[in-house]
């Protein structure tokens, strides 16, 4: 009989780490794509509610607000991904109290970083409005928005930090239920504040305030909770002492590597603004079909870095090599499944999101773009969660760059090459740069395992 488990050991032992390496991955998994599908409610439900204000230039004030802060803290990401990665490895190795001085180390920095954009909101605002070129009505109601918003900073980078911990710890259900109860007082507070006092813009961004602080409030409850649990256990592995200087280490790498993907999907969206109005709403909506596999797919990445960090700290080399494969099964499922929605399903999602014929001829031309990108994306978004779980952040940020310089490459030339379809080559540049990050991951693995096992 041919086993379709793997492993180095009796063939029973084998498939009982196979059977409960795919219960972690499910337990860690399926809370975190519940909470990545309720992230962008968030500015959904701003744009919902000042879309019934009565005036356009509302809903634009929203987009400028929600599309700074947004970059502006994917920015300080590493907050999570540092927290979760080397939480991981010291869950794995029994060492609570160095569990516990992640954390620390992690607030602290979030303190500052929020501290310091508060600061300097000022002239954070003045080169955010002069980027996203906003002036008269629509420029007074952005800045205000962001001059309320802006002091959720401390709240939602405490919010990175904090969740990047208890990814670490193996808790993928309390950052699910913060995202739930911030979501809910976001859309209840805003429409109260809205619709009953007529506070307009004002209420929406104060809503989101407070639905922020209290998401905040509910995950340090949680994470005390747990912080005085593991203070009352004893270190039973390996001890580490994890210094300033490799936290900073692993946050640059990934701060470097996300000023990556920010310089892509922002050039992303000039090149598509440049080849005029229908190719730049088509791109958007085959974008929101990529964001929307991501939010699946991360679940994925998220427990490969909570995993596999565990599974490093603890030397467990053979359940990480399952893991390595187990998190491709699924990612392989779920990227097929995806795969065959766009190609049924794909060209009747376009016609319900918008009613712009033009675009949606657009849309559909390019819909064999969204039936591959779930598929290319596979590697890249697995081995993201394995390189951040065993803190491999100097390969992520070498990979991501490489897909960067790939994707600008082939741009560049869509524009600077006679070629009636310039949007399919910006389309390839992207799809080369999602499979230059998981091919140049790949070939980096086996020589990092060799290293840090």
């Amino acid at each position: 009989m041919i086993s379709l488990c793997y492993g180095e050991k009796t063939e029973d032992e084998t498939c009982q780490n196979l059977r409960t390496v795919h219960k972690r991955i499910l337990s860690i998994a399926i809370p975190s794509i519940i909470s990545n599908i309720t992230v962008p409610l968030l500015g959904l439900a701003d744009t919902a509610i000042t879309g019934h204000l009565g005036s356009e230039v509302y809903m634009a004030a929203i987009a400028i607000g929600t599309s700074v802060f947004s970059t502006c803290y994917w920015i300080f990401s590493f907050l999570r991904m540092a927290t979760g990665g080397l939480t991981a490895q010291r869950f794995g190795a029994r060492d609570w109290s160095g569990a516990r001085l992640c954390l620390k180390r992690a607030m602290v920095v979030a303190g500052i970083v929020s501290a310091l954009i508060i600061l300097f909101q000022h002239p954070l605002a003045m080169l955010a409005m002069k980027v996203m070129d906003a002036s008269g009505e629509m420029r007074e109601l952005s800045l205000l928005y962001f001059r309320i918003l802006v002091w959720g900073a401390p709240a939602s980078l405490g919010l990175f930090a904090l969740n990047g911990w208890f990814i670490g710890l193996q808790n993928a259900r309390a950052p699910m239920w913060v995202a739930l109860v911030q979501n809910l007082l976001n859309v209840g507070l805003s429409c109260y504040l809205v619709f009953v006092l007529g506070w307009r813009i004002e209420g929406v961004a104060t809503g989101t305030l407070a639905a922020q602080w209290a998401g905040f409030a509910l995950a340090a409850f949680l994470a005390w909770r747990l912080y005085v649990r593991l203070r009352k256990r004893q270190d039973e592995g390996q001890m580490e002492r994890i210094s300033w200087a490799r936290y900073f280490s692993v946050g640059r790498d990934i701060f470097l590597r996300t000023l990556c993907l920010v310089s892509v999907m922002f050039s992303f969206t000039i090149f598509g603004a440049r080849m005029g109005d229908t190719i730049l709403a088509a791109n958007a909506i085959l974008m929101q079909f990529f964001l929307f596999v991501s939010y699946f797919m991360d679940g994925f990445a998220y427990a490969g870095e909570a995993l596999g960090g565990r599974f490093m700290g603890s030397g467990h080399h053979a359940r990480f090599k399952i893991l390595h494969r187990a998190l491709f099964v699924w990612g392989i499922g779920v990227a097929g499944l995806f795969t065959l929605f766009f190609a049924f399903a794909g060209a009747e999602s376009v016609r319900l999101l918008t009613n712009v014929e033009a675009v949606r001829q657009a849309a559909i031309r390019l819909m064999p773009v969204a039936m591959v990108v779930p598929i290319i994306s596979i590697s890249t978004f697995i081995y993201d969660g394995l390189f951040i779980g065993i803190t491999a952040t100097r390969g992520m940020f070498l990979s991501t760059a490489i897909g960067t310089l790939g994707y600008f490459t082939i741009a560049i030339l869509g524009f600077t090459l006679p070629t009636p379809m310039p949007e399919v080559w910006l389309w390839a540049g992207f799809l080369l740069y999602l499979a230059l990050r998981g091919a140049v991951q790949a070939c980096l693995l086996p020589g990092i395992i060799r290293r840090k096992f």
